[in-house]
């Protein structure tokens, strides 16, 4: 994060290349500075001891433990086939819990000599099952004597940092690594203002990079904590702030709707009347139109909430004031869904200069990438003529071929499938820069939406529209309560004897080609069988439980034609059951579907799960959502599966996925690399520094946005945002 010299310097040349290669391909690390940012994960203390008990499967541990007994047996193999193989037995304990360790042929010679009861060390490897009990084979181990020079002046302290390791580079090595080149960490520039860190009472980054990697206390883990949560977090946020005080410079088209034009006979036609959300939102995105720098707007809505009426009314304000608008979704079934929907709510309102077509009336058509040649060309001339006032689209939107007559908003569906770049190219397409809505069902807690849509202002729409009926959700534990599943299955078709519909979802599709390479091993059969699959699950229902009802498939690799085909039956009622992967995740919406059944709902995470859920109860009848598992009552999976089924409320069920999740993974879907930075801010926990760094941020960015008066805090940004180009090299 510091680029100095003594900082910028390669570890090649402190380290030696050998140590310094591993670093660079599996810790990403490549100068003194990254290594310095390498932070502990936790620290043991002497004399105690990891929760064994707790030990995270096929992840790569590193724990401090004391040998129990060690054991060497003999036995014949292939390879020994005298009786001569040996294999050594240890188990290591903590009070907590026991874990095996095995090491086998020559290599048990030393473990077998140093390893004896009593012995304290530290062990790290990945964490296998074998006969169902946890084990370590062949762990690299540093024994803890307490005595040699060199490990009391190495494991000085009674706190040991555990750090972040791979298979190939072991924690205390990167200890090691890191202790050479401290003394450097007096020479890190400080990116936070004077200032602000006196005014809050934070240490100084060269002192908080000591602490860190060489606490004496527990005090000077917080301090250092504290401090390096505060330089993440206000740096991410003078790089957003300064993103959006670079959009506020920007010309746009002022759009403003004329008062009896299209909207307002959009507004006439329809039958229900705007929620107060709805108004609220609306007014917020049409005040935004009406400036003449562009829009950058976060339009969040529960499932069903109605966020593309909203949108809609959007793009026909933009319309009416002689701009175009397009509609950008992540899928083609959404893309064409999203047409229908938009056709079906205008009515002739749609058919601009066509015939029976309204006078104020526009074109709105569809472009995707599978279109017959034919259709294409012409959808390609409404645009570039501005026949076509609205057109939807998937990614077919960016391609250079596309021309607009004057773009004027850019509405962007389910954000956090499209990168920042792919907004850019989008609105390179404006003769000036349009404006930008870009809408998300995911509901987003409000600190990750300052951390990962920071360059947006948020519109939240949170009351469903008049109507809507509540949805129940229940957990099937199949394995425990096998009659449980087949009640699933009745409640599915009572459903359809009552006229309504159902979805049945599946983690895969089926026709996955097997991996011969993938070689498994009895205990792996056992413990993880493939996730279900549509193909399969449809055969099955089909034959059995779901037997002389009309079940269809729907996944992602069909042709384009058959699954509109497809959700054109289940739309009309045709089709009692659709089985499918998540493809409906968003967007579909069926009225008259009431029931969804989940199979293996621990493969989806919780907000994908209330993204399906979403796609019941749309009607005026009640939905019910089943969430069928094989997981054991106690395990984390379950747990997840029962807060979903416990509340409806999706910011609720972010918050909860957040916390069970690491900050990484929902940051790192989100738009781009320098999200993924965050070592030690924990988007929840923090959220409080979070929101306080975005006012500093602003504070700053607004009185010098050259921020020439900071170099540290330049220095750190650059390093940032390389970190985030060069993320966007690799995603090209």
């Amino acid at each position: 994060m510091d680029l100095v010299p003594a900082l910028e310097e390669p570890l090649k040349k402190v380290l030696g290349p050998a140590t310094a290669k591993v670093m660079a391909e599996h810790l990403g690390l490549h100068t003194v500075g990254d290594l310095l940012h390498h932070y502990p994960r936790r620290y043991e203390e002497r004399g105690q001891l990891t929760h064994l008990a707790d030990l995270p499967m096929d992840e790569h541990v590193t724990v401090v433990a004391m040998v129990a007994d060690a054991r060497l047996h003999t036995f014949a193999s292939s390879k020994a086939p005298r009786g001569k193989g040996q294999r050594l037995e240890v188990t290591i304990t903590d009070g907590s819990g026991r874990l095996q360790l095995v090491f086998f042929g020559h290599g048990v010679h030393k473990p077998h000599k140093e390893l004896l009861p009593g012995t304290r060390a530290m062990f790290a490897g990945k964490v296998s099952v074998f006969n169902r009990r946890l084990q370590l084979a062949h762990p690299a181990y540093e024994l803890l004597l307490g005595d040699a020079e060199e490990t009391v002046e190495t494991w000085a302290g009674a706190l040991i940092p555990i750090y972040p390791a791979t298979a190939k580079l072991e924690s205390w090595k990167i200890g090691k690594a890191i202790q050479t080149v401290l003394p450097s960490a007096q020479e890190a520039l400080d990116p936070l203002p004077d200032t602000l860190r006196e005014g809050r009472g934070l240490v100084p980054l060269p002192e908080a990079l000591l602490k860190i990697h060489r606490p004496h206390t527990k005090a000077d883990i917080a301090d250092a904590r504290s401090r390096l949560k505060w330089d993440e977090a206000f740096v991410l946020q003078v790089a957003l702030a300064r993103r959006r005080h670079a959009d506020a410079q920007l010309p746009a088209v002022a759009r403003k709707p004329k008062p009896d034009g299209l909207l307002t006979s959009f507004d006439d036609r329809l039958p229900f009347t705007l929620t107060e959300g709805q108004q609220k939102v609306s007014k917020e995105i049409f005040g935004d139109l009406a400036t003449e720098h562009p829009m950058h707007r976060l339009l969040q809505g529960e499932v069903g909430s109605g966020k593309t009426l909203v949108a809609l009314r959007a793009m026909l304000a933009v319309v009416d004031a002689g701009g175009q608008a397009a509609m950008l979704a992540p899928t083609e079934v959404l893309a064409q869904q999203h047409h229908r929907s938009v056709v079906e709510m205008m009515g002739e309102l749609a058919e601009g200069g066509m015939l029976g077509g309204a006078d104020q009336g526009t074109k709105v058509v569809l472009l995707t990438g599978s279109m017959g040649a034919a259709a294409r060309r012409q959808a390609l001339l409404d645009l570039v003529t501005g026949e076509a006032g609205i057109v939807i689209g998937t990614h077919a939107l960016i391609e250079d071929k596309v021309r607009f007559h004057d773009l004027g908003l850019v509405v962007v569906d389910e954000q956090h499938r499209f990168g920042v770049e792919q907004r850019d190219a989008l609105r390179g397409k404006g003769k000036q820069p349009p404006h930008l809505l870009v809408m998300t069902a995911t509901p987003i807690p409000r600190t990750v939406a300052m951390t990962v849509f920071g360059d947006l202002e948020t519109s939240v729409l949170d009351q469903l529209p008049a109507g809507r009926s509540p949805i129940a959700s229940h957990v099937v534990p199949a394995a425990d309560k096998p009659h449980f599943l087949a009640r699933a299955w009745e409640r599915v078709r009572e459903e359809v004897g009552k006229g309504h519909q159902a979805y049945v979802v599946c983690p895969r599709i089926g026709d996955e080609e097997e991996d011969p390479k993938k070689k498994k091993s009895p205990e792996d059969e056992a413990e993880k069988r493939p996730p279900l699959a549509v193909l399969d699950m449809a055969d099955q229902l089909a034959k059995g439980p779901l037997q002389g009802l009309g079940v269809e498939v729907l996944h992602g690799r069909m042709h384009p034609d058959d699954k509109d085909a497809v959700m054109r039956r289940f739309a009309a009622g045709e089709t009692h059951v659709l089985v499918a992967t998540t493809v409906i995740e968003v967007g579909v919406n069926v009225p008259n579907a009431t029931a969804m059944v989940i199979m293996d709902a621990d493969r989806f995470g919780v907000s994908q799960l209330h993204q399906l859920r979403g796609r019941v109860g749309r009607g005026s009848a009640p939905g019910l959502c089943l969430l069928v598992t094989e997981m054991p009552e106690a395990s984390p999976a379950r747990q997840r599966l029962n807060a979903v089924a416990a509340t409806l409320d999706g910011f609720e069920l972010s918050r909860i996925d957040l916390e069970q999740r690491r900050e990484g993974d929902v940051l790192g879907q989100a738009q781009s690399g320098a999200r993924t930075s965050l070592r030690m801010l924990a988007v929840i926990e923090d959220e409080e520094i979070i929101a306080e760094a975005r006012d500093e941020a602003a504070a700053v960015v607004a009185a010098d946005p050259e921020l020439t008066t900071l170099p540290g805090l330049r220095t750190a940004l650059e390093a940032l945002l390389d970190e985030e180009r060069e993320q966007y090299l690799e995603k090209g």
